[in-house]
């Protein structure tokens, strides 16, 4: 039997005050309103509605605004949820946690703005990164506007695509941590994407600018290069890379949920 999942849902605030939060008049983003209750609320029941999911990790700077909500106090409550102090950065947070040595591997982990996450992503998605030190989710462009042809995504172009980051992480064995540990030192550097990609080796580097690398062999010789085993999973449904980021991501978010029924 494989070993249960463990879930992290990222659910802190940046220095900065994020546009939702204050339009919704809430402490922190994850407790703005998305189709009638707080946003973390549909990752958070997607996660622990996975049978693979044994424990669910909520990464934030305090657990008092979720206590203090009364749609988002069961979290402080339910039996399989514990919260766990971030730090700095989401690397260092995650170092962190490992070098306490009670989070166990594999490791999940995903955003509480994730709203529409449910279990037909997460079981494709555990299915495919099952046997991988690392996996990414991605969704192709076509995918998405095949579906919604009015959103706007951040899109990286390789030879295979253009792709869109799903915000789902995999990391299945201790050996991740080489990668947890470079994305550390260049997490200060998020903007400047050529600096990321040349902190995996000039190969790396050169095969992006010059669109030599399908994505799915650029995340595998990445790994390679590590001494891991890296897999891209490119997901299947559009609304994995469709995150609650924006209002008009809300807008759309809640369109697509009103259909769900």
């Amino acid at each position: 039997m494989s070993a249960p999942i463990t879930a992290i849902l990222l659910a802190g605030s940046r220095p900065t005050p994020d546009p939702l939060a204050v339009a919704a008049g809430v402490a922190i983003k994850p407790l703005a309103p998305v189709a009638g209750q707080p946003m973390i609320n549909h990752p958070a029941r997607a996660l622990l509605a996975q049978p693979a999911v044994g424990q669910v990790i909520i990464l934030t700077q305090s657990s008092a605004p979720f206590a203090a909500d009364p749609a988002t106090a069961w979290l402080t409550t339910h039996p399989q949820v514990r919260f766990e102090q971030s730090g700095a950065g989401i690397a260092s947070s995650l170092l962190a946690l490992l070098e306490r040595g009670d989070v166990p591997f594999p490791i999940l982990l995903t955003t509480a703005d994730h709203v529409l996450l449910d279990s037909a992503m997460l079981d494709q998605f555990t299915q495919e990164a099952a046997g991988a030190d690392i996996a990414v989710a991605m969704v192709e462009r076509r995918i998405l506007l095949a579906r919604y042809p009015g959103s706007r995504r951040t899109w990286l172009k390789f030879r295979d695509g253009w792709w869109s980051g799903a915000n789902i992480f995999w990391f299945g064995s201790d050996r991740a941590r080489s990668i947890i540990a470079l994305w550390q030192e260049v997490e200060q550097d998020r903007k400047k994407g050529w600096k990321i990609v040349s902190a995996f080796g000039p190969v790396a580097l050169i095969g992006t600018l010059l669109r030599l690398l399908t994505l799915r062999g650029g995340i595998a010789r990445i790994g390679r290069r590590f001494g891991l085993t890296a897999r891209l999973v490119a997901m299947e449904k559009a609304e994995a890379c469709i995150d609650a980021d924006k209002p008009d991501d809300v807008v759309l978010i809640e369109r697509i949920v009103a259909a769900r029924g």
